[in-house]
């Protein structure tokens, strides 16, 4: 299926004491990774939400492997799952600038109409990039 990867640096304000990325910090990770998937299909977050769609989190899941430090390149390499019906699921790699496995993790998110706060299928223009 289609993937994306996204690299970028660690933060200090996402680190502990130690150095090491706080877990919570993974799931904004998550978010970039999307966010640049759709972004490499020409779709943003703002469009969408702007045509009346939400694409909430509904699952979420991260195997964590080893520690992301401070001040390290990382990448989040984001996979679709499958073809989104009223749901997109997808997978996740993280690594660091040495090509270790940081963590895997998978999420869905559903496809909302924001009037209405009701489920909806897909919308069409991202169902016809991915064709």
């Amino acid at each position: 299926m289609d993937s994306n990867k996204f690299s970028f640096r660690v933060r200090y304000g996402e680190t502990d004491q130690m150095g090491v990325v706080y877990h919570g910090n993974y799931a904004q990770y998550l978010e970039i990774g999307r966010v640049e998937w759709l972004r490499s299909l020409g779709v943003t977050y703002s469009s969408m939400e702007e045509s009346g769609i939400f694409l909430p989190v509904i699952k979420l899941q991260i195997d964590y492997k080893k520690s992301a430090l401070y001040d390290e390149l990382i990448t989040v390499e984001t996979i679709l799952s499958k073809r989104p019906l009223v749901k997109i699921e997808f997978d996740y790699h993280i690594y660091n600038q040495n090509g270790d496995l940081l963590a895997n993790a998978n999420t869905v998110l559903a496809f909302m109409d924001k009037k209405t706060a009701r489920p909806i299928k897909c919308p069409d223009y991202i169902l016809n990039k991915l064709n």
